[in-house]
């Protein structure tokens, strides 16, 4: 048997054998894969608390849209956080464990501030998906040279979610600044 050493789990896939799921894709490719879905698993769950808590501390003249925005963005981010651990599973490796090991391994940034306007909130969100959008077509790319179709037609229909949510929020800070 060989054995390949997830990076983003940092165990060795020879020790977690008794998870490992029969797969007919590569062992490396599979421990390829697992990094990569992992690595968005983190980052939907850091940009799931990011949209929370601008969806929590809304203020201003646009209160329940902004709220009722970020609050079905929400939902469906977080959504996202099942179905790409399961897939981790399904590949016979382990996924996200704690909220130190999503710290570890996500690339959305944290805001801690005690305020953020509405609009630096919907615009810090916008750009925080587009990111995530990148991470999710370069997690594409990954499981396309591995042959793992499972994986990229679940990945392809949340980078579609995902720019919906580019969208909104583009629309949203606009103004209707851009329209003829």
């Amino acid at each position: 048997m060989t054995t390949v050493t997830s990076k983003a789990t940092g165990r060795n896939a020879a020790i977690v054998s008794r998870l490992d799921t029969p797969n007919d894709l590569s062992q490396e490719g599979r421990a390829a894969i697992a990094d990569a879905v992992n690595e968005l698993t983190a980052d939907a769950f850091a940009l799931y608390l990011k949209t929370k808590n601008f969806h929590w501390h809304m203020s201003g003249s646009h209160y329940r849209d902004y709220h009722l925005l970020l609050d079905e963005q929400g939902d469906q981010i977080f959504a996202m956080t099942d179905v790409l651990a399961e897939r981790v599973r399904k590949l016979g490796f382990t996924t996200i464990r704690s909220i130190g090991h999503i710290g570890r391994l996500q690339t959305i940034s944290d805001d801690d501030r005690d305020f953020v306007s509405p609009l630096d909130s919907l615009t810090e969100l916008m750009n925080d998906n587009k990111s995530f959008a990148a991470a999710q077509r370069r997690a594409h790319q990954v499981c396309d040279e591995h042959g793992d179709v499972a994986t990229t037609s679940l990945l392809e229909v949340f980078i579609d979610e995902t720019e919906r949510r580019i969208w909104f929020l583009y629309e949203t800070t606009t103004g209707g600044e851009h329209t003829s």
